[in-house]
């Protein structure tokens, strides 16, 4: 039988910045969660086979990973400060501003450079994420990648 690992179950994320993200980050956010949902490995040092809820906020400048049993009862929370992502955020903001300026021109060469950037970001974050949650969350990189999606469409403005 395959030992059982844990997951998170739910993401909810909380914010007002939500209200003002792109569509091109809205539809990314919205991937990122489906793709969370699907699989992903998550969870605290203290409770590795937890299947938990996940309430992902900013909060006075720090990202807060709130994280909850089944039941929506608070475990722990672990609080990050946001000046090591702010630099990766900033970047992914402006590729995302020139992807949306490459497809309302058509220019399919650019639109392809700019998803490998991408790419190339969502891998740094998701390198940071696992750095900075280390010894707190057992995280793949695979879910760091989409949580570090999410951390970018919950940083508007801040």
């Amino acid at each position: 039988m395959a030992e059982k690992s844990g997951r998170l179950t739910k993401i909810l994320l909380t914010g007002d910045s939500l209200h003002r993200i792109s569509a091109l980050q809205e539809a990314d956010r919205e991937q990122a969660v489906i793709d969370l949902q699907t699989e992903n490995e998550f969870s605290p040092v203290s409770h590795p086979e937890l299947q938990s809820i996940l309430h992902l906020s900013v909060q006075d400048g720090r990202l807060v990973f709130d994280i909850r049993d089944e039941h929506d009862v608070p475990v722990m929370a672990v609080v990050l400060a946001m000046g090591p992502f702010k630099m990766l955020i900033k970047d992914y903001q402006m590729l995302l501003d020139s992807y949306a300026v490459a497809i309302a021109q058509g220019r399919e060469a650019k639109i392809q450079a700019i998803d490998m950037g991408r790419r190339g970001l969502h891998n740094e974050g998701a390198t940071l994420m696992t750095e900075r949650l280390a010894g707190k969350v057992v995280i793949d990189f695979a879910t760091a990648r989409r949580l570090f999606t999410l951390v970018c469409a919950l940083h508007q403005k801040l």
